[in-house]
């Protein structure tokens, strides 16, 4: 297979512009990390986004990153961590729950909208994202957005790349908006509530004045053989000590938490960002579903009537992790028949090719949504060479 690997936004443009002459159709590429979410690749050469690697812009009072597409991601954390600085959305390293060896890109996490646990506080990933430059599908360059945050009229493409999987366009450069890192990270933890008590107790909190940036339920066996509640809170120190001591109040009910703070808090939360409880045994297929928080233990019954899963929750119950064995359909029947039911959209993130070739890997999408989706392709990509097929067969 072709291989091409530009080194400038030019030659990007260049390359796609010969493609589009022969009809050549294109897999996108960052550092490898997520090749196999989606469907089976339909391409005939590769384009990668290595070659356009570097900061391009780094203003520390302003809080504002640009860097090319290719740039290792952790490239661009150190350079924050050393102003006091990280980005908002807590981005997840697949490489652990994918069996990846790549290394994960910054434009990677725009083209993915990429988002963790702090996602219930800051936001997703597209919602610090506030500047693309992208070749289209005539290999045009195209730069939407800037430095700043700004209302817009029309289409907003800087909203539009991220999540769009490499479909639209190839990213070349992106700019995120980021934070400071906060004085003080502690987690409370509570101990031995089910899924129902465990997500009230959740709701509970992030209902409350007192800001979580993390909310998650792990069942027993997910890393412990008693089922763990956290609540994460972070801020100014003198702050801090009194949201927690306000938290324990309030949740009194739920039992007495654990305060966790450190390298065993750090670590917690890793694990909950980059799934590490489910990711073995590696042959399981896994689903990412989100729905209303307070539906997740229905929801998740539900599936566990029709067939044998494990699972923990995120966002507050609003973000499921499942596991379940990648025999036949990978659990998609059940896992389509609860969402149904209970509402949200489900994501099967890892399952083998024969798998995702079969089953909708993504939400399956009503017809007008459908209709913009292919709508949109074809206005950006008319010539459908950018990861033809990886969120829908036919687009």
């Amino acid at each position: 297979m072709r291989s091409y690997e530009p080194q400038s936004a030019d030659e990007a443009a260049d390359i796609v512009r010969d493609a589009a002459a022969r009809t050549e159709r294109l897999r996108l590429v960052g550092g490898g990390t997520k090749v196999g979410i989606g469907r089976p690749a339909q391409d005939e050469a590769t384009l990668s986004t290595t070659g356009l690697s570097g900061i391009t812009l780094y203003e520390p009072a302003e809080m504002v990153v640009s860097a090319l597409a290719g740039t290792p991601l952790a490239q661009v954390q150190a350079l924050l961590a050393e102003r006091g600085q990280m980005l908002p959305f807590e981005p997840m390293d697949h490489r652990r729950l994918m069996g990846s060896t790549g290394t994960p890109t910054f434009g990677a996490v725009a083209a993915t909208n990429n988002s963790g646990p702090r996602r219930i506080n800051a936001g997703a990933a597209r919602d610090s994202l506030i500047g693309v430059r992208f070749v289209n599908g005539r290999g045009e360059i195209i730069k939407s957005g800037g430095r700043v945050m700004k209302n817009v009229t029309g289409l907003d493409l800087v909203k539009l790349m991220a999540g769009a999987w490499g479909t639209l366009g190839l990213l070349t450069e992106v700019t995120f908006k980021v934070l400071p890192v906060q004085e003080r990270v502690t987690t409370l933890v509570f101990a031995g509530l089910d899924d129902a008590r465990a997500v009230a107790a959740l709701s509970a909190a992030l209902g409350s004045p007192f800001e979580l940036t993390g909310a998650a339920h792990l069942p027993a066996g997910c890393g412990a053989s008693q089922a763990r509640t956290a609540m994460r809170v972070e801020g100014f120190s003198d702050s801090v000590a009194y949201r927690l001591g306000e938290l324990t109040k309030l949740l009194r009910r739920f039992g007495a938490p654990e305060v966790v703070e450190g390298e065993a808090g750090t670590d917690l939360w890793t694990a909950i960002r980059d799934v590490l409880p489910l990711a073995e045994p590696v042959d399981t297929a896994i689903w990412r579903i989100s729905t209303a928080p307070t539906h997740a233990p229905a929801l998740t019954a539900a599936v566990a009537a029709k067939r044998a899963a494990r699972w923990f929750y995120d966002w507050g119950g609003g973000l499921i992790w499942l596991a379940t064995a990648a025999e036949g359909d990978a659990g998609a029947a059940a896992v389509r028949a609860a969402v149904a039911k209970h509402g949200g959209h489900a994501t099967l993130v890892r399952a083998p090719d024969a798998v995702r070739a079969a089953v909708p890997v993504f939400e399956p999408l009503s017809e007008p949504l459908m209709r913009i989706t292919t709508g949109l392709k074809a206005a950006h990509d008319p010539g459908g060479l950018f990861n033809p097929g990886r969120m829908y067969a036919s687009v």
